[in-house]
């Protein structure tokens, strides 16, 4: 018996990189969401949903070499040299209030660095705040702000709002353009073991609650307008990451509240410019 064997020969070879992918998620639970979301990127820029719900980026115009992944394709610029590719995500269902997300290319492509918040192979992660018409689970605190201009009164829009205990952030949001935000707050106890002297129990915990406004990119709403509905031509856009970054040197205020499960709170913050 003989054997004849063929030499196979590559007819085409067709690669592709992508430059990295978001997960959008629920601020509150943490959970990957799963309607439909928008995305608006700058020219240069291609980003597409795929089937598990990552949106990802398979072209950018400074990394366009880079994407194209050919065996003798010049080097990659090295982490953080190219341009930041930074992109709007909003919700058509006004579920979610929209903002800017900036992120760092390329990615980090080294296996042995999977676990790196930088990693290819770890999407960024970004959450989106709810609006303050969204709905909240039977158990949260859901602690509602108004925030204003502490000398003229305006509404304050895209401010961020920090929820603490202690050191640990609990939960953070967004005000709109009307200054009005809604921040849940889940995981508070609905009974837990006082830190004072004589009570056994308590219902609720001291919080502080923090808002961070960076006038560059905030929003000024007359009160009028707010009271008419007239929304302003270009609502709140920011990032809130980059906000929270740079929160030492800018407009806040504060204030010390109790929170309890399943019961809502308002506050009113005015903050000083």
């Amino acid at each position: 018996m003989s054997f004849v064997f063929e030499t196979s020969r590559e007819l085409e070879r067709v690669e592709r990189r992508v430059l990295g992918a978001m997960c959008c998620v629920d601020a509150t639970t943490g959970a990957p969401l799963s309607h439909p979301l928008r995305i608006a990127a700058p020219a240069g820029a291609r980003i597409r949903r795929n089937r598990s719900g990552l949106f990802v980026i398979h072209d950018w115009a400074p990394l366009a070499h880079h994407a194209s992944a050919f065996l003798n394709a010049p080097a990659a610029p090295a982490q953080g040299e190219a341009p930041p590719l930074t992109v709007t995500v909003s919700d058509p269902s006004g579920q979610y209030l929209q903002r800017l997300v900036r992120v760092d290319l390329p990615r980090d492509a080294d296996a042995a660095n999977v676990g790196l918040p930088g990693s290819l192979f770890r999407p960024l992660v970004v959450p989106m705040y709810p609006s303050a018409a969204s709905r909240v689970g039977p158990n949260w605190a859901a602690l509602s702000l108004s925030l204003r201009d502490a000398v003229g009164g305006d509404a304050i829009g895209g401010v961020l709002l920090r929820v603490l205990s202690g050191m640990q952030v609990l939960a953070r949001g967004l005000s709109d353009w009307r200054g009005e935000a809604l921040v849940p707050v889940a995981g508070i106890p609905v009974t837990t073991w006082s830190a004072e002297p004589g009570d056994v129990i308590v219902t609720q915990i001291e919080v502080t609650v923090e808002a961070i406004a960076d006038p560059a990119s905030m929003t000024r709403t007359p009160q009028a307008d707010v009271a008419a509905g007239r929304a302003p031509l270009l609502l709140p856009l920011v990032d809130p990451a980059a906000v929270e970054t740079a929160r030492a040197g800018l407009p806040q205020a504060s204030t010390v509240v109790s929170l309890a499960a399943g019961r809502p709170l308002h506050v009113s913050l005015e903050i000083p410019f």
